[in-house]
């Protein structure tokens, strides 16, 4: 079985556990609080992910590393169970696959959005409105620069890419012209 159908599996039990205590953000947060410990941390991320070290050292870290921060129960005997499996190497993949359960769950959609400028924020707001009047959810943006788009805009919404960019419209017209610009 692949990494990403294993951790697709994973992410579904902590998910429905999250659905019966309705705490699905909350749990998601608490996996990306210690997710983003993890790979900020190399020496912590290298014992974790290295078989050489001992179950019994991985296991007495990340306890002591739990009770340091604020997490609930649940998500802490989770992480605690990847330990075990030794699963806790593809932590990343199950926060990712959790993410998409939860998005679906919460009808929300998560929107990449690259302009050559800045947005003004009457501007962003009009296209986070007309994003979710697109795709009939509710729309997370994520706004970013890119100066090498020369203007217009490039928005990703899942695995659909609009994009409105005037360096693809100058790519294209070269391919057109059969030359190079």
């Amino acid at each position: 079985m692949s990494s990403s159908n294993i951790a697709k599996r994973y992410a579904r039990a902590f998910f429905d556990i999250a659905r019966e205590d309705g705490l699905y953000e909350k749990y998601y947060n608490e996996l990306t609080l210690f997710s983003s410990i993890v790979k900020e941390n190399k020496d912590l991320r290298e014992l974790l992910l290295n078989p050489i070290f001992d179950h019994a050292e991985k296991r007495a870290v990340v306890d002591s590393l739990l009770a340091k921060i604020n997490i609930s129960v649940i998500t802490a005997n989770f992480l605690k169970l990847l330990v075990d499996k030794r699963r806790i190497g593809i932590l990343p993949d199950i926060e990712s696959c959790y993410r998409k359960f939860m998005d679906d769950a919460l009808k929300k959609i998560r929107v990449d959005v690259k302009t050559a400028f800045p947005l003004s924020a009457e501007l962003s707001e009009k296209l986070q409105k007309r994003m979710e009047e697109i795709t009939g959810r509710k729309v997370e943006m994520a706004v970013s620069e890119d100066a090498s788009l020369l203007g217009g805009i490039v928005v990703g919404v899942g695995d659909t890419m609009y994009d409105g960019s005037i360096r693809t419209q100058l790519h294209n017209i070269r391919n057109l012209l059969g030359e190079e610009i």
